[in-house]
């Protein structure tokens, strides 16, 4: 079942601290999930990469240049 993310904080090193909708949180390592290409060459920026947000309408993380990535393979990834 798809939990939505409510909170995320941008942390060092490509990391992001994320709150979901059933109070599951945790550190997710961004390098881990993604390549630094197309959509997400920005990305590579760390004060663009602090710019991450929820977008609530998708349940997810978005990027001002509308990169996002499913909330589920989020979830799957979590450290806590």
């Amino acid at each position: 079942m798809l939990k939505d993310i409510i909170s995320v904080k941008p942390l060092k090193n490509y990391q992001l601290h994320l709150r979901f909708e059933d109070n599951q949180e945790g550190i997710v390592d961004i390098q881990q999930q993604i390549k630094f290409t197309g959509v997400f060459e920005p990305l590579k920026n760390p004060e663009y990469f602090a710019q991450v947000k929820v977008n609530p309408e998708l349940g997810t993380i978005q990027w001002p240049n509308g990169a996002d990535l499913d909330p589920d393979v989020l979830y799957a990834a979590l450290e806590n």
